[in-house]
């Protein structure tokens, strides 16, 4: 019989440290690693026009860990005339399946799918090979096109800019893979790793969650949404139901109370799973009153974008981040992708171009305005850059969808970044005039210090 100071300790011990971990990845891990494996293959090639090989290097390395044994395991087919790509993982249920959309990149399809074409049966047609067609340079002058842009980078600035591919000046094992800066809205440094150049994409991770602030904030000047009052979430709509008072400015303040299975940027069931937006995010139950505690999450962001697609409606949704903001500021190369409901996971799942997120930097960083045109309210950037509410108990602070830096970090007060998964950051430091973008891979637990990195790149004048 156990003592009561046992019983005790055992208790205090969480309950995954009680478990014997198994020595075999369960059944399910391994449809989630054929659903990454799957998914991200096919984004690659289809968004970005890179080869499997490059992105099994690269994307596909240093991974979570649950995964990161199991992924090199699973054989990929990538068949170019469905556009899709089949990763094998079960003898008894079909290959996980991700197919190329036109103008959403790649869909995952449920594990069991056997057709990978679950929802848009009108595709049963595979598309003409000319469609997966994707942009170049464009001739239109910079910042909306490729033109004009002619670095003329100090020593001091080259250096710097040497010391980001180093992979240990700002962190052991990093893996730059491109870096752009942006001072008055021009281009004053650019470089890439060998496999990646101005028109190569890759995933922005949680960067997407700031392109989904941006995007909303775009719909609430066109008079769509109201962030102030109850996110227009249906699902929350019952008689009831307390969630109905979280509103969508609190979501993309990671302030909502909701709980969820793991706190941070882990939703592997909706990013690989092929779990719906409207199938899971939706569940959540509330254990915080709104407005009173921070918790970052996925979730959060996966229900404000899903609030404004009930409120847009199914037609003017269904390719609202492209047209209403990626293509007024000339982000051509970037790829906003869908769940296979059509429900955008614009939480991650965007692929973009150092220099598109430049752009979306500069937007930033002009308080919404574009060649002359304001796309973002009044005071939305200001309102976005202010630490309202709950804060995290450590590092930067956090806005609306973007993390706040300032002296505690060794920048200057006012900066702010997008930043996401694996090294992804668009830094903006309004003092400076400053936008710097820096694309990693970074495996594993490599991190890159954006914050000095940034300080460095001030110096180099």
């Amino acid at each position: 019989m156990r003592s009561a100071v046992s019983l005790a300790l055992l208790l205090a011990v969480p309950a995954a440290a009680q478990q014997v971990a198994p020595t075999e990845p369960t059944l399910y891990q391994r449809a989630i690693a054929a659903g990454y494996k799957a998914l991200t293959i096919c984004s690659g090639i289809f968004n970005a026009d890179r080869t499997a090989r490059q992105i099994e290097a690269d994307d596909l390395r240093g991974i979570y860990p649950e995964y990161d044994g199991i992924v090199p395991t699973l054989k990929a087919d990538v068949d170019l005339v469905s556009d899709s790509v089949r990763v094998d993982w079960s003898d008894t249920l079909a290959p996980r399946i991700a197919t190329r959309r036109d103008g959403t990149g790649c869909e995952l399809a449920p594990i069991g799918s056997e057709t990978g074409n679950v929802l848009i049966k009108e595709q049963a047609e595979p598309p003409p090979l000319i469609a997966r067609a994707r942009p170049g340079r464009s001739e239109e002058q910079w910042p909306l096109g490729d033109t004009g842009i002619a670095p003329r980078p100090s020593p001091t600035l080259v250096a710097a800019m040497t010391r980001a591919f180093d992979r240990t000046t700002y962190g052991q094992a990093s893996e730059t893979v491109g870096v752009v800066v942006l001072r008055d809205g021009e281009v004053v440094a650019e470089r890439y790793r060998d496999g990646f150049g101005a028109y190569t994409s890759n995933r922005t991770w949680s960067v997407a969650k700031s392109l989904a602030g941006m995007t909303i904030g775009v719909a609430q000047a066109q008079g769509a949404i109201d962030i102030a009052v109850a996110a227009p979430v249906p699902e929350w709509q019952a008689a009831g139901d307390p969630r109905a008072a979280i509103t969508t400015d609190q979501l993309l303040r990671m302030t909502s109370g909701l709980h969820s299975d793991t706190a941070g940027s882990r939703t592997d069931v909706i990013y690989f799973g092929g779990v719906a937006v409207t199938e899971q995010a939706t569940g959540w139950p509330l254990i915080a009153q709104p407005g009173t505690r921070f918790r970052y999450a996925n979730n959060d962001i996966l229900l404000a974008v899903r609030g404004l697609r009930a409120k847009l409606g199914e037609e003017r949704h269904r390719d609202f981040p492209t047209r209403e903001l990626f293509a007024r500021l000339g982000m051509r190369h970037t790829v906003a992708e869908t769940d296979w409901r059509g429900n955008y996971i614009l939480s991650s799942q965007v692929w973009s171009t150092a220099r598109d997120l430049a752009r979306f930097g500069q937007f930033m960083l002009q308080d919404g305005v574009w060649q002359g045109q304001r796309l973002l309210p009044a005071g939305w950037m200001a309102d976005s850059v202010k630490p309202l509410g709950p804060q995290p108990a450590t590092g930067p602070g956090y806005g609306r969808t973007l993390w706040l830096f300032g002296p505690a970090q060794g920048l200057p007060t006012g900066s702010y970044a997008a930043q996401g998964n694996r090294g992804q950051y668009v830094m903006v430091i309004p003092s400076e005039r400053l936008v710097i973008v820096r694309r990693g891979e970074d495996p594993g637990p490599a991190r890159f210090d954006i914050a000095r990195f940034a300080a460095d790149i001030i110096k180099a004048r």
